[in-house]
């Protein structure tokens, strides 16, 4: 009996041995659990490729101002001088026109306190000098003009009196050629007579008459012939006094021209000192507004670039920097060249600022917070290092910048491009495709861009 109950009790035993050794082989279910999880999760990451996924354009960059005009400007001392007193302190609000520093004069030539003074004193006596020879000048002309006056007075007389001399020739030669006449006759005369005389029919009283009368002709065309020749040899004379008046007054009128055009010389040479006197006065007047730096525009003074009284600057050198008071702000972003062509004008862009908490998910913009809709507004044609500027502005339309922004702060820009499955995206971030550029489904995509990778693999 007890070999019996030995037995049975080794048989069970073994037998309860025996299921304990199943239970431990069974699943645990803890581990059935985890299996469980990860399928589900697996299933879920499956179903999340093919969730809608949009496609954007990443970028980086920092804001500005849309219009040049409202960008920080740096004032510039327009000339050189030494600092003498500021006037507004780091971060004030300035007006346009406000002074925000002065300075001295440095410069040996403008260094005279009555600099301006004089240089009109010098104008006015120039202006006088020119003043005077210009009369100068215009007596001269009158006086040109009397005697050219003269010349015509001078040669009329020269003229008359030739013609008369010459009236008075031809009287006289009719005289001499007249008593010429008559002593032919007296000559005829006497000849008869003497011949009368020799007859013995003329007693020689009247023939000593005859010849009496013969020799006062003789003498009379020899008084004619002397007139002739005196009358003709102030004939010569007239005309030789015609030509020298003529010559003499040619003379005397080049003279007062030559004097003439040196007098509008030394005019036009003195207009020229009057106009380097005036420009020199108007520099000197404009000079004296630049020992103040005023303000270009309303803003706040940002930065001073000089320190301390006494300092010396130079022409151009920036004195301080303002920032435009209410700026219309840009973002300014960088775009890769390949991406370029996906982007134009007016496209969408959201927008997160730095120092703005933001929660977001590029490829779903309306499921992230914090982020602000834009546009593109300009595009530059030319990049620089292989990228190219946007200025991305406020979009009118959705929600408005925060106030609290300032110039150049940082912000990053996604723009947003066409809709596809998140596999898609996927494959196209490891192959390294660019976006697409033309719209359509994101399953049609897909299969180009599927075909498109099969075609690559063959060849």
């Amino acid at each position: 009996m007890k070999r019996e109950e030995l037995e049975a009790m080794r048989y069970n035993r073994q037998y309860h041995t025996s299921f304990e050794a199943m239970d431990m082989v069974q699943t645990p279910r803890l581990s059935r659990q985890l299996a469980y999880w990860i399928i589900g999760i697996i299933l879920f990451l499956i179903l999340c490729l093919f969730l809608p996924w949009t496609q954007n354009v990443n970028s980086y960059g920092t804001l500005t101002a849309f219009s040049p005009q409202d960008r920080p400007q740096t004032v510039e001392a327009t000339i050189a001088g030494r600092i003498e007193r500021w006037y507004i302190q780091e971060g004030q609000l300035v007006k346009k026109g406000d002074t925000i520093v002065s300075i001295s004069e440095v410069k040996e030539k403008y260094l005279d306190p009555n600099l301006l003074a004089r240089i009109g004193e010098q104008l006015n006596a120039k202006q006088g000098s020119a003043e005077a020879t210009e009369a100068k000048a215009e007596a001269m002309v009158q006086q040109i003009q009397a005697l050219r006056e003269g010349l015509v007075f001078s040669l009329q007389k020269g003229r008359n009196k030739v013609e008369q001399t010459r009236l008075k020739l031809q009287s006289d030669s009719m005289d001499v050629v007249a008593q010429r006449t008559d002593l032919s006759i007296a000559e005829s005369q006497f000849q008869r007579q003497q011949s009368l005389y020799e007859q013995g029919l003329k007693s020689l009283t009247e023939l000593e008459t005859r010849r009496l009368k013969l020799q006062e002709a003789q003498a009379k065309l020899l008084a004619f012939e002397n007139r002739f020749a005196a009358t003709r040899a102030e004939l010569q004379n007239a005309r030789t006094e015609l030509s020298s008046v003529q010559a003499d007054y040619a003379d005397k009128i080049a003279k007062a021209e030559a004097e003439l055009s040196a007098t509008r010389s030394y005019v036009y040479g003195t207009q020229a000192e009057i106009s380097k006197l005036q420009n020199e006065y108007s520099s000197t007047q404009v000079r004296n507004q630049y020992y103040h730096i005023v303000a270009p525009q309303d803003g706040y003074l940002v930065r001073t670039l000089k320190a301390g009284i006494g300092e010396t600057i130079k022409e151009g050198e920036p004195v301080a920097t303002v920032m435009p008071q209410n700026p219309e702000l840009a973002a300014e972003l960088y775009v890769d060249a390949l991406d370029l062509p996906l982007l134009k004008t007016g496209d969408h862009v959201r927008l997160q600022f730095e120092g703005w908490p933001a929660l977001v998910f590029s490829g779903w913009p309306g499921a992230s917070f914090g982020t602000f809709a834009g546009k593109v507004a300009v595009i530059d044609n030319t990049g620089t290092n292989g990228r190219y500027r946007l200025l991305v502005v406020q979009d009118p339309e959705r929600e408005e910048w925060p106030d609290a922004l300032r110039v150049g702060s940082g912000v990053n820009g996604w723009a947003m491009l066409n809709t596809v499955p998140v596999w898609y995206e996927i494959w196209r971030q490891l192959n390294g495709f660019p976006a697409d550029y033309t719209g359509g489904s994101g399953t049609k995509a897909a299969t180009d861009g599927a075909k498109a990778d099969s075609k690559k693999v063959e060849y």
